[in-house]
């Protein structure tokens, strides 16, 4: 908004008994009362605003034609560098349902069909298939936009792809919103799903920064740019099996030397009974220690501590002969108790838990015994 003495910005329109007000931010000179004005539209900024506002048009549609029409509109934005989209949907969008709504859209922008408005009564414009908000009050007349060409049924001539009540701005041609390209789907509350995606310049280049990841990270794993996700999969399957290599020679080293107490087993209760306290092992390697331990018994009880990185993890086991005489969840809650920990669960024949500290892992396997006793 420009005067003969000072400039400013409009941040906000609103439409009160039938007048637009502007609401504006003085950002040159002066604005006084009685002045002549001119206002003059940002273009650069409403055309990505109108390709976004389009694209969510032509995006409403390929979500009712991939997910079904029990989809519709929930809520939008259209600003000048994005656009989001809510649509009520249960499910996740499956990667082969958001592909093949980004190639609707992107196929209807290459059309570049022409973006028609027209005023109707409700009723002619509900009568002709038109999509409605939800929940939105129409006064006597109503705006219909349609775009897209297809043999949808829709429309006087049963032609028009997309046809919506809409009063905002648009393109004039859906090859002004030049690409269009999705960011991905999430939860936007209980029933609600959400889209959000670039259109135009923005698409683009959010495209070329992709391309240029894939690339740094092609001659990172000196492979062709194409054969970047066989040879990622190749890498993590090698790192789990390494991992797992390295879990169990832990367990083994453990298993065989090194810190540990009570590596004998004792007869408690006619229950045999081992219990051994482990340096650098970690919760995670404990049931299968555990299950190794067991077998290797026959019959028994076994309580391990861990002691790693000064917290101590514990796990304990007995064999299915004697699940309906000890448990190895009492085993495991006796033995936190004194470790400073709380609690611990899991099933009769296998039970985990923690605790600050290995400090007293003695007065731990003291208590697992005296249930065993009990």
């Amino acid at each position: 908004l420009k005067t003969d003495t000072g400039t400013a910005r409009i941040t906000d329109t609103k439409k009160v008994a039938g007048l637009f007000l502007h609401m504006a931010e003085v950002t040159e000179g002066t604005i006084k009362r009685g002045q002549g004005a001119e206002l003059a539209v940002d273009h650069a900024r409403r055309s990505t605003i109108r390709a976004n506002h389009s694209a969510t048009h032509l995006l409403h549609e390929a979500l009712r034609e991939t997910l079904g029409d029990h989809v519709a509109q929930r809520g939008s934005l259209n600003a000048p560098d994005r656009l989001r989209f809510d649509f009520s949907h249960n499910d996740a969008m499956t990667f082969d349902q958001i592909r093949a709504v980004e190639q609707q859209v992107n196929t209807m922008i290459r059309q570049n069909s022409t973006v028609d408005t027209r005023i109707m009564t409700p009723d002619d414009a509900r009568a002709i298939g038109a999509q409605a908000l939800f929940g939105e009050k129409y006064g006597d007349e109503v705006r219909v936009v349609s775009m897209g060409r297809a043999d949808t049924g829709k429309g006087a001539d049963g032609k028009t792809w997309s046809l919506e009540l809409c009063g905002g701005t648009h393109v004039r041609q859906t090859g002004d919103i030049g690409a269009f390209v999705t960011l991905g789907d999430s939860a936007s509350s209980s029933g609600v799903r959400r889209i959000e995606a670039l259109t135009g310049q923005a698409a683009l280049d959010y495209l070329q920064a992709q391309d240029h990841r894939l690339a740094a990270t092609a001659l990172l794993l000196k492979s062709p740019a194409a054969d970047v996700a066989d040879r990622v999969k190749s890498l993590m399957d090698e790192r789990k099996a390494l991992t797992n290599e390295v879990a169990q020679l832990r367990r083994e080293v453990a298993m065989g030397g090194g810190p540990k107490e009570e590596t004998d087993a004792k007869v408690i209760n006619g229950v045999a009974f081992k219990a051994q306290v482990m340096k650098g092992i970690t919760g995670k390697d404990l049931p299968a220690m555990i299950d190794e331990m067991k077998s290797a018994m026959g019959s028994g009880a076994v309580l391990l501590i861990a002691d790693a990185d000064g917290k101590a993890a514990v796990a304990a086991g007995v064999t299915a002969d004697l699940t309906d005489k000890v448990s190895a969840v009492d085993l495991v809650r006796a033995a936190v108790g004194e470790l400073g920990g709380k609690g611990g669960g899991g099933r009769p024949d296998m039970a985990q838990g923690g605790g600050k500290d290995a400090t007293n892992a003695d007065a731990a396997i003291a208590a697992a015994e005296k249930v065993i006793l009990s």
